[in-house]
């Protein structure tokens, strides 16, 4: 990790190399937080179109990575909503994912039909530069936590594995060698489509590296939303969930489950009893405030 700027900038070949590795290992593993204006999130119009131009930022002072990922589970059962952290999100357990598992064994299309509107959803949380926000020019130039999912990721490990021989690998967290990146969202069949987004041409963040110090200095600490005071115990879980869906108890067996023991075909919307939870989302991602807030009301 770099404790200085001097460090950061002669460091850059090394952390790249931390960065690409870890971001390699991840199976793709979102975290639960009301209204927070530390994070930016982009805006569209009333198309459901939108474009906004952001930097990703290095790992801020202290810290190794500079993203982290949160696993967590939103539905809605005959007893009411479970809106949860998952606890593989730190490696462990989780009821939910075990009973899901379970569901999908049992071979029949009902138990996938429910294990697919239970699955657990994902969401990377990083520091960004806002280089281009059009409808809140007043964000430019700031430094945002942003919310992600899994297809603006792999537009991110994308940039770092290039496909093809004539493509130069780019770290977008560089803040002398990384890249901005272009978001521009459509609206595909009700939900945030980011496939044509994609980053610009490589280079520093800005002219002034004196202002480039004082943004890293700006940045926000992200193992906050990995603290384990964030998650609920096993069984506190377990308990809420058999509450949720009215049954006396969700079995688990003994031997070792998770949700990545079953394979879907295809990526599927969970459905929902009230559309507008997942309507302002792209299918791969997950609205955790919104199902929140409806679970609130």
């Amino acid at each position: 990790m770099a404790t200085n700027f001097s460090q950061l900038k002669s460091n850059g070949a090394k952390l790249y190399d931390k960065i690409l590795e870890e971001t390699n290992k991840l199976q793709s593993k979102n975290f639960s937080k009301n209204k927070d204006d530390r994070f930016w999130t982009p805006t569209v119009g009333k198309d459901g179109n939108g474009y906004s131009v952001i930097r990703f930022l290095p790992a801020s002072q202290g810290e190794e990575m500079p993203y982290v990922q949160v696993w967590n589970h939103g539905f809605q059962g005959p007893g009411g909503w479970y809106i949860e952290n998952s606890l593989t999100t730190l490696g462990g357990k989780d009821p939910v994912s075990e009973f899901n598992t379970r569901l999908w064994n049992r071979g029949d299309e009902a138990g996938k039909e429910q294990a697919r509107k239970q699955k657990r959803r994902l969401t990377y949380i990083s520091n960004i530069y806002v280089v281009d926000d059009p409808a809140n020019p007043d964000n430019n130039g700031k430094v945002f936590l942003y919310r992600y999912g899994k297809k603006i990721f792999d537009k991110i490990k994308e940039a770092m594995n290039p496909e093809f021989k004539d493509e130069t690998a780019v770290n977008p967290f560089d803040l002398f060698e990384g890249a901005a990146l272009k978001l521009k969202i459509r609206k595909v069949e009700g939900y945030r489509n980011y496939d044509k987004s994609e980053f610009g041409a490589s280079g520093p963040l800005l002219k002034d590296e004196a202002e480039m110090e004082t943004i890293w200095g700006a940045e926000y600490a992200l193992q906050e939303f990995i603290d384990p005071k964030l998650f609920k115990s096993y069984d506190e879980l377990k308990e809420k969930l058999n509450r949720v869906l009215n049954q006396e108890s969700v079995s688990t067996s003994a031997e070792s489950l998770t949700e990545d023991s079953f394979v879907e075909p295809a990526v599927e919307v969970a459905s929902t009893p009230r559309e507008k939870a997942t309507t302002n989302t792209d299918a791969d991602e997950f609205d955790f405030d919104a199902f929140k807030k409806l679970a609130d009301e």
